[in-house]
C-alpha cells in the first residue's frame, strides 16, 4: 500500500510509516494511491460473512501484502468482539455504532489501529508517543484501544469543561501508559498543539511522535468496514442508498467515501453538522472559512477547522461541483438537536444521543427537500454514541432515567488524573521534552 501527502511536498510512504508517523512533514494528510473496487466475489458472499470475516476481506483488499494474512486476521478478530446492528426507527434505519467498550463509534477505528501499531512495533526498540486531540469520544476510544500496548505512550489533549463528565472519566482514570491534559481552550486549540508538535524539528529529533486522530490513515481504513456492514443488513439492496453522517472532523464521512470507492452503491452522503457549520457553508457558497469552534450539545462535532476536509478536496480535485455530486450538507443548532431527541423518543420510543439526533434531522430534511418517498429508499443514519454518555442532556428531554451499562459503572467511580495546561505550544513542548 503506497500513500502520498495531500500537499504533495513529502515523499511517498508505505503503510507502516504512514501509521507510525501520522502526518507527513509537509502538514498534509496521507492518502492511498489506490482505493479499488472490491471483487465481485466479495459482494456475492457478503450476506454469508460475519463482521470479522467481512472486515478481514476489506482490510486485505486495501492493505495488500503489507501485513501477512494470518496477522491481519488476528488484528481483526481481536479488535471486533461487538456488533453494529441496523435498527428500524420510523422511516429510516439507524446503524448503532456504540456497542464497543467505550460506547462510541470510534472503538471501531481505535481498536484496529492500536493492534495495527502494536504489530508494526514488534521487536522495535523505539517508543512511540501518540498525541491525540479530542472533543469527546476519540479520547476514550484511543485510551482504551491503546491501554497497556507495549512500546506506546498516549497523551490526550481535551478542552477544559467541554466534554461530558462520562467522556472525561473514560480517559482520565486509566493511568498506565495514558496521560490526559486538560487544555484551557477549545478543541481547535488542542488540535493546533498536536499539529504544531508534529512539525517541530527539535521535538521530532528527540521523540517518535504519531497520532490516533482521524488524521491518521489507520483510523479511516477500519471505519469503512461498517458502512459495508450496514449495507449487508438491508432487506432490499436494490433501493437507492443514503447515509447521514454526524460530522465534526469529517473522518467518519471520509471513510464512507472510501467504502463508496470500493464499490458500495451509495447514492449520496449527507454531512450532518451542528452549529460548527464550516462544511455546510462551503457546500452552499464554495468558500471554506475555518473559524473558532463553538460549544454545542453534540460536543464530539465541535470542530471549527475539520482536518479531513483536505482529504475530501483531494478526492474531488478541489472542485465544488464534484463534491456536491457526492455529498450534501445540513446544520442544526442545539434547540433543533434537543427537539429531535424528544420527538424521536415520543414517536418511536427510540433514544438518541445529540450527535445521532443531528444525523436523523439531516436525513429527514434531505428526504423532504428532494421529495423522496422513505419507503422506496434505504436511508441510514449513523448513531455514533450511546445516549447514556450525554445523560445530563438527554434525561431532562425524555423525563426518564437512562440505564448505565455495567462497563461504565466502574469507570464513573474512578479517580480523575489529568494535567491542566494553557493552550501555549511552548508550554506543551517543554512538557513533552521533559516527559
Amino acid at each position: 500500500m503506497k500513500l502520498y501527502s495531500t500537499k504533495h511536498q513529502s515523499p511517498d510512504v508505505d503503510l507502516k510509516e504512514a501509521v507510525l508517523t501520522g502526518l507527513p512533514a509537509d502538514n498534509g494528510l496521507y492518502m492511498p494511491y489506490e482505493i479499488n473496487p472490491l471483487p465481485q466475489k466479495f459482494w456475492d458472499h457478503l450476506d454469508d460473512y460475519s463482521y470479522t470475516e467481512m472486515a478481514f476481506h476489506i482490510a486485505q483488499h486495501l492493505i495488500g501484502d503489507d501485513i501477512p494474512s494470518t496477522e491481519l486476521n488476528k488484528i481483526v478478530q481481536e479488535a471486533y468482539n461487538f456488533d453494529a446492528p441496523l435498527i428500524e426507527v420510523g422511516d429510516y434505519s439507524v446503524l448503532e455504532l456504540y456497542h464497543g467498550p467505550t460506547l462510541a463509534f470510534k472503538d471501531f477505528g481505535a481498536r484496529f489501529m492500536g493492534r495495527l501499531m502494536g504489530y508494526f512495533l514488534r521487536n522495535n526498540n523505539k517508543e512511540v508517543n501518540i498525541l491525540v486531540a479530542t472533543s469527546g469520544d476519540t479520547g476514550s476510544a484511543v485510551a482504551h484501544g491503546f491501554l497497556n500496548v507495549e512500546g506506546i505512550k498516549v497523551t490526550i489533549l481535551y478542552p477544559k469543561g467541554k466534554v461530558s463528565a462520562i467522556q472525561e472519566k473514560q480517559f482520565t482514570t486509566l493511568g498506565a501508559n495514558i496521560t490526559a491534559i486538560e487544555i484551557d481552550g477549545t478543541f481547535d486549540d488542542c488540535q493546533s498543539l498536536v499539529k504544531q508538535a508534529f512539525l517541530d524539528k527539535e521535538l521530532n529529533e528527540k521523540l517518535t511522535l504519531s497520532s490516533a486522530n482521524s488524521i491518521n490513515i489507520a483510523r479511516l481504513i477500519p471505519q469503512s468496514f461498517y458502512y459495508i456492514y450496514a449495507y449487508k443488513q438491508l432487506d432490499d439492496k436494490t433501493l437507492p442508498l443514503y447515509f447521514s453522517v454526524p460530522s465534526g472532523n469529517f473522518g467518519n464521512l471520509t471513510a464512507g467515501l472510501f467504502a463508496k470507492k470500493m464499490g458500495l452503491p451509495v447514492t449520496k452522503m449527507i454531512a450532518a453538522n451542528n452549529s460548527n457549520d464550516v462544511f455546510t457553508l462551503y457546500y452552499e457558497t464554495g468558500r471554506f472559512e475555518p473559524k473558532s469552534s463553538v460549544t454545542t450539545l453534540s460536543n464530539a462535532m465541535d470542530v471549527g477547522n475539520p482536518s479531513n476536509f483536505a482529504r475530501i478536496m483531494d478526492m474531488y480535485d478541489n472542485h465544488l461541483e464534484n463534491v456536491r455530486n457526492e455529498i450534501t450538507a445540513y446544520c442544526y443548532n442545539d434547540e433543533q438537536t434537543a427537539d429531535g431527541i424528544k420527538k424521536v423518543f415520543e414517536d418511536f420510543n427510540y433514544l438518541m444521543c445529540p450527535h445521532t439526533s443531528v444525523g436523523y434531522l439531516a436525513m429527514d430534511e434531505f428526504v423532504y427537500e428532494n421529495d423522496l418517498n422513505p419507503l422506496y429508499i434505504n436511508g441510514i443514519v449513523l448513531s455514533t454514541a450511546h445516549p447514556v454518555k450525554f445523560g445530563d442532556v438527554v434525561e431532562p428531554l425524555i423525563q426518564a432515567h437512562i440505564h448505565i451499562p455495567d462497563r461504565l459503572k466502574s469507570i464513573i467511580s474512578g479517580k480523575k488524573q489529568s494535567i491542566t495546561m494553557s493552550p501555549s505550544f511552548d508550554v506543551f513542548k517543554t512538557w513533552l521534552m521533559n516527559k
